[in-house]
């Protein structure tokens, strides 16, 4: 991928996300090229710019930038990863649809936060001013882990630009216990663990970032070089999921130590109408990882059946 050279304004801000230093920056900046290798190439990068700071944009499929006449699919990275997380998804839905992936501010990756993003009526604003930016008055939102909380945000608070929500094993459906955080360490010691053993810790923590090495230098030079600053994905409750007419498609590994599954596939398609929700067996917080093809197959069915 080309270097990005927005001038990092925001560094010295203890409220915003920022990089270590510029030495760190580059080296994660070269490992994610490595992730995004992956994965379909990226036919055009650009920068958005917001009131919340500058939003570095991956596009695929056709480089025609007027792109296929069908409604895009947009990307949201989970926290402490950037837009290079989707390379399992990124050749499937891009031959069929324009996709954008966006890098979340406060997040590592190659956008540059300025003001701090706290609220959830920030991260909803910012969202809404990047597709605004990007020319896009309607699309099919795409989010895993915190990315599904800031998918599931703008369902509530801003709706207009949205086709479509897909929520892949989302924050903001329940409050984040503990077993959660726990396996969130255990996975980032289980990093340092020889190679020979990465392959057994792997299949007890279903985490895909220890046997694809690209994947896990990426993690953890993540967390060395860079300092995040977001809002906190705090559960919607009732009421406010009630009110959400956007259709939506939730999707659950069956093991998600995130929330638990059977208790969300009843009920969020009881409180809102136009919600499908299912579980993916063999998987924990990862589906669209783990069972990359299968998952595609199911988000384009459903924004198929959406238009």
């Amino acid at each position: 991928m080309p270097e990005t050279r927005t001038r990092d304004r925001g560094r010295t801000r203890p409220d915003v996300g920022r990089y270590v230093n510029d030495a760190l920056r580059e080296r994660y900046f070269a490992a994610c090229d490595a992730v995004f290798a992956l994965g379909a190439p990226a036919v055009a990068e650009t920068d958005v710019e917001t009131d919340f700071g500058t939003t570095h944009v991956y596009r695929y499929g056709s480089d025609d930038p007027s792109g296929p006449a069908r409604t895009p699919v947009v990307l949201v990275h989970g926290a402490g990863s950037c837009s290079a997380m989707w390379y399992p998804n990124t050749p499937a839905l891009s031959a069929e649809r324009p996709v954008y992936a966006i890098d979340t501010p406060g997040d590592p990756g190659r956008s540059v936060q300025r003001e701090p993003l706290h609220r959830p009526e920030d991260a909803a604003r910012w969202l809404d001013e990047t597709l605004a930016g990007l020319g896009l008055d309607q699309v099919h939102l795409v989010g895993s882990s915190y990315g599904g909380w800031l998918a599931l945000n703008q369902a509530h608070r801003r709706p207009d630009r949205l086709a479509s929500v897909t929520l892949l094993d989302p924050g903001g459906l329940e409050k984040v216990g503990l077993r959660f955080f726990a396996w969130i360490f255990a996975s980032l010691f289980a990093t340092s663990a020889p190679k020979a053993l990465r392959p057994r810790l792997a299949a007890w923590l279903e985490q895909p970032v220890l046997v694809v090495p690209e994947l896990r230098a990426m993690i953890r030079l993540g967390v060395r070089a860079y300092r995040i600053r977001r809002p906190a994905p705090l559960p919607l409750s009732e009421a406010e999921l009630s009110a959400i007419r956007t259709p939506l498609y939730l999707v659950l590994g069956k093991r998600s130590l995130l929330v638990h599954p059977r208790r969300q596939v009843e009920r969020v398609p009881r409180l809102v109408p136009s919600a499908r929700a299912e579980i993916v067996s063999g998987t924990g917080h990862g589906p669209q990882i783990d069972h990359a093809d299968e998952v595609n197959r199911r988000m384009l069915a459903f924004m198929d059946s959406v238009e």
